[in-house]
């Protein structure tokens, strides 16, 4: 114990380059933490954001970009497939399920779905865990929407609050749909998914909004905006509490509204998701779709998909541990020329201690139990960091890129890294300490010019 209260007494004599050195580790500490963690959470949130589904149906392109473009939102579908074609595979022998998806608008930055009823019945994301509300229910006719938990959370959206969606994916609309604007009644609760980020309409919705006569036709059973309030049709803005209230109340009565069409009479859907009664359909519908004549389809397996994209990208995450591994590295070189340095500067003090009695063994001992103790510090400093930049980071993560990152304790492989680097450290520490080891008594006490 009076060996480790020497030590950490030395460390403080020298505060100044101990505190550089102890920065220097916790920073490639906390470089290290993060890029694992974030690595880990990534192909985690990938992996959760769809379950239970054997196929994902669409035009002709490569297979990473019809899932990414499809599940994701992440980029865009080159073309869409006709609705007779998803009408005819629908058909076939051994379909349990399909969940027709219809993408290319948006609502300030966030992704319009449309769908049928399918999309709720039979949606699935983590372990086969099912779509669940928080508040409201599902839509029932094309006048109503159904938006995720982040969307309701950012933009402050509430049941009954009528809004209008735009033409264009994320933050680029080409054309508001100011005459149909749509009823929140249903808000999801949170998944860690794209769905959370995402508006779901009915595709009836979608083909009202883009049919030919989209500028005059109303939904039925509305009564014209205009007739109604004479402002601006953009009636997502910040509204106080009693404006709030009375909007709400004006609109609760379409949550209760009959069901009416969903789908309506599309002329093609962006993409569809496929459940069968059987595995044993799935490779041999997969095989059909892919040779299907009429219209050049693409039918991809989301799970194969998935270990595709994490194939590509394996040499990336090499890269990034490599160079998370190289700063970890350098630090621990800095606390060596740190040691190094100071060690010539030490030679009287280290012979008093001698002098008094220490042994060699023990002046081994003080020298390595410093580079420990440095490390130790550097490593909870760094661990500090790690967990206040994902607290930082998690809101933007999670926006920007649709990354759920959670805050919970240290793995079982981020432990094993901190052990190496302490026994890094440790043996960096050695260095120094053999050097001590056999300066004499003499060679400390001497003058030297």
């Amino acid at each position: 114990m009076t060996l480790i209260n020497l030590a950490f007494k030395s460390i403080i004599n020298r505060k100044a380059s101990v505190l550089l050195t102890l920065f220097t580790i916790a920073i490639s500490v906390m470089l290290l933490l993060s890029i694992e963690r974030v690595r880990q959470e990534a192909k985690q949130s990938f992996s959760n954001t769809i379950s239970g589904t054997d196929l994902i149906v669409g035009a002709r392109t490569g297979d990473i970009q019809l899932l990414l473009s499809s599940v994701f939102r992440i980029g865009h579908a080159n073309n869409g497939l006709s609705w007779q074609s998803y009408e005819y595979i629908k058909a076939q022998k051994g379909v349990a399920w399909t969940i027709p998806i219809s993408l290319g608008d948006s609502h300030k930055g966030f992704s319009v779905l449309g769908s049928d009823d399918n999309y709720f019945r039979h949606y699935r994301y983590g372990s086969k865990q099912t779509l669940q509300f928080e508040h409201g229910r599902p839509y029932h006719n094309a006048q109503e929407v159904v938006i995720g938990s982040e969307v309701a959370k950012q933009l402050h959206y509430y049941l009954g609050q009528e809004i209008v969606v735009a033409h264009g994916m994320g933050n680029t609309s080409f054309h508001h749909h100011d005459d149909n604007p749509l009823v929140i009644v249903g808000i999801l609760e949170p998944t860690g998914t794209p769905v959370d980020k995402t508006l779901h309409v009915p595709l009836k919705a979608i083909e009202l909004m883009h049919g030919p006569k989209h500028s005059t036709q109303h939904i039925a059973g509305r009564k014209d905006s205009s007739e109604d309030h004479d402002h601006d049709h953009d009636h997502d803005h910040d509204h106080d509490h009693d404006h709030d209230h009375d909007h709400q109340s004006q609109n609760l009565e379409n949550l209760n509204s009959q069901p009416g069409d969903l789908i309506g009479q599309p002329k093609q859907i962006t993409a569809f998701l496929m459940g069968f009664e059987s595995p044993f359909y799935t490779l041999q519908i997969r095989r059909n779709i892919n040779i299907y004549k009429p219209e050049a389809l693409s039918a991809i397996m989301p799970g194969v998909t998935l270990r595709e994209l994490w194939g590509m990208l394996d040499i990336i995450e090499k890269i990034l541990l490599l160079f998370s591994g190289v700063v970890v590295l350098i630090s621990l070189l800095g606390m060596l020329t740190t040691l190094l340095s100071s060690l010539n500067q030490r030679r009287r003090e280290l012979a008093i201690l001698r002098s008094v009695g220490a042994r060699p063994r023990h002046i081994f001992a003080l020298m390595t139990s410093e580079a420990v103790l440095i490390t130790a510090l550097g490593c909870m400093l760094g661990v500090a960091l790690f967990y206040s930049l994902i607290i930082i980071g998690k809101g933007v993560l999670q926006a920007q890129f649709g990354i759920s990152i959670t805050i919970s304790m240290l793995s079982s492989y981020e432990l094993l890294l901190l052990g190496v680097i302490m026994v890094s450290g440790t043996f960096i520490g050695a260095i120094p300490a053999i050097r001590a080891y056999f300066y004499s008594l003499n060679d400390g006490m001497s003058i030297k010019v």
